[in-house]
Parts: structure tokens; sequence; C-alpha cells
């Protein structure tokens, strides 16, 4: 197949983005398939007209990464000049026989490509435009997990200009956590165990975004949960060695000590993988999602937000709950498209 592995982007997530994207070009290319890494705002200024030729045989994934990222110095003035698809994305992704959504954050995991591509008729993975946009939203998503009586932690939102009342008078109190309404991979997202602290971490969230979550704080075990065409992967334990599972934790080497399928009784796990589920149906979510989850210290599980498009290294969640039922990464990309297709009608590939 013909594959555009879209990526970058100009969210705060645009490096874990490309080396995803990296990884699975490279998953797929060494599966045979003819996949191209390609950013979604930069776009490619090197393909030549003929577009046929735009998939070869022999290609080189970490230069074309080496490429996506020498625009890194120059976004903030590409902002000013041009819209968000770059050069030959889209004809790339309609010369494709489908796009592997490498992207993370916002303008890439919020729906908005999503149902631009739908408009285009251009398959992609991961759920629909719908399903992308509610996950996205924190606070639609707490608003459906409670409709649908999925367990999650209580919370408000605040928004930019409102008159932030003191924690003893919001209805969460402390300690509490701050996040931003639609960031990833915990960009700005605070634990806050005093009033100052409160107010320092509102602050840091809205040089981020323009709406906040302040929710309830859960202590106890993380945990997340994948699921892939509706089927459940094993659970997965997070323990991060210091603090909790930030940006920071997420992405450094040998910060965080990561167990799956996750050492609890049978009985926590299909409680967690329920509530995962869902979460998952809940958002209208299709093709494949990442939930995460907390257990406080009676047990009790609360789904804290969906990723519709997790991290996708051969160390990331996702392939680490996979690789537990004996799906190695490359059959893992290969599966996500598989799965994807057929929510898009299973196209015929281009000749």
């Amino acid at each position: 197949m013909k594959i555009v592995v879209l990526a970058g982007g100009i969210s705060t997530e645009r490096e874990i983005s490309i080396v995803s994207g990296t990884q699975v070009c490279k998953a797929l290319r060494n599966k045979g398939h003819h996949a191209i890494l390609v950013d979604v705002f930069c776009g490619d200024s090197r393909v030549g007209e003929d577009l046929k030729h735009a998939f070869p045989k022999e290609y080189d994934v970490d230069e074309a990464a080496a490429y996506i990222r020498s625009f890194d110095s120059r976004l903030d003035q590409l902002k000013t000049r041009r819209s968000f698809f770059g050069p030959n994305v889209i004809a790339l992704c309609q010369e494709a026989d489908t796009v592997f959504m490498a992207l993370h954050g916002s303008n890439g995991e919020d729906g908005k490509i999503q149902a631009a591509f739908e408009l285009m008729g251009i398959p992609y993975t991961g759920s629909s435009y719908l399903g992308s946009a509610l996950a996205m939203d924190k606070d639609m998503a707490k608003q459906l997990f409670r409709e649908n009586r999925v367990p999650t932690p209580h919370g408000i939102v605040l928004r930019k200009g409102d008159k932030v009342k003191h924690t003893s008078e919001n209805g969460v109190g402390i300690p509490c956590v701050v996040k931003p309404a639609c960031g990833g991979s915990s960009v700005g997202v605070s634990i806050a165990r005093t009033e100052k602290a409160y107010r320092e971490a509102v602050e840091e969230a809205f040089s981020y975004e323009d709406v906040l979550i302040v929710e309830q704080y859960v202590s106890g075990r993380e945990f997340s949960c994948g699921i892939v065409d509706g089927e459940v992967y094993p659970v997965i334990e997070i323990a991060p060695l210091h603090g909790f599972y930030d940006y920071t934790n997420k992405y450094k080497a040998g910060s965080t000590v990561e167990t799956c399928p996750a050492d609890i009784s049978r009985e926590l796990t299909e409680k967690i993988q329920k509530a995962a589920l869902g979460a998952y149906h809940a958002l209208r979510l299709t093709s494949y999602g990442r939930i995460d989850l907390m257990m406080d210290e009676e047990e009790n599980v609360y789904c804290l937000e969906a990723n519709t498009l997790p991290g996708m290294t051969p160390t990331s969640l996702l392939p680490q709950e996979a690789a537990a039922i004996g799906i190695d990464f490359p059959s893992l990309c290969e599966k996500l498209i598989e799965v994807s297709l057929k929510r898009e009608g299973d196209p015929v590939p281009k000749t």
C-alpha cells in the first residue's frame, strides 16, 4: 500500500509526533508498504509534479524526519504566512491508499483534520472527527462520562477571565489537578496541594489554553487500557519513580516503571477494562484508542481521559499492551490501518 504517515504539526506535542511518525513509517516499510513521512504543516516542497513517484521503494525515513525538524526554528514565522496544510500535503494524501495519523495534540487529534479528510474522501487511521473532537475536549468528555455512568473524578471548568474562587469555595478543594481542557501529553498539568500552588497552576495552565479543568485529585495507582476494534487490550500500570505521570515521566527513559499486564487480580483487571470500554463508547470512539484511569486505595476506578491517537513508538503504552498478547509493533501498525479502513468502508487501494 501507498501510505502517508502524517506527523509534526504545530501543537505542543510536535516532537513526540515526529518520533511516533518515524517509528511507524519504519515499521510499515519493514512490512513492505511504500510509506512516506510527511509534516502536516510544513509539507514537502521536494515532491515533483508526478506524485506517482512520491512513494518510492527505497526511502530514508531518518532523512525525512530530519527534513521535518529543519522547520522547527521557523514555525512561528510560517504560521503568519499561510494556511494550515503545508505544500503537497493534500495531494500526497489523496494519492495514498490511506493516511496513518501519527499526530498528537491540537490540530491533529481534535477532529479538525479528520473532518477535512472526510470531506475530501481521504481514508485515515483512528476515530472519526466526532469521537476525536469529543475526546480532546476534556470538559465535554467528563460530561459524557457522567451521563453514561462512567466513573470520573469530580471537576469544574475555568475560563480565562473568570473569577478564580478559593479552593474552599470552588467545589473541588485541595489537593486538585489543574490541566488545559484540550491539551495532551500532560503539558500544562499540575497537582496543587496548597492554595498558592493552585493559583500558580491556574496561571501556568492558562498560558497554554483559555479553558481549564480543575478536578478532584485521586491518590492511588495509575493504569491505561487500549481498545482496538472493540477488543480491550491488557491493562498496563504506570508508576513514575518521582512525581506524577507528567511530560517528563512520559518521555524520559527510565523515569517510569510500566508493567504489562498489570500485577492485579482478574477481578480488578475486568473492572478497569469495563470502565475503559464504557469511556470508549461514551465518546463515540471508533477503530482504536487508549483510556487513562486511576484507582484509589479503596479500589474505586476513575476514567481520566481518552487518547484517540496514542503514542506510537515500540515502547509506548499501546504497543506494550499489544506485545503482551503477541502482536509486534509492525503488525500493530498494520492492524490499526486495517481496522480504520473497515470504518472507511474498505476502499480499494489505488493502482
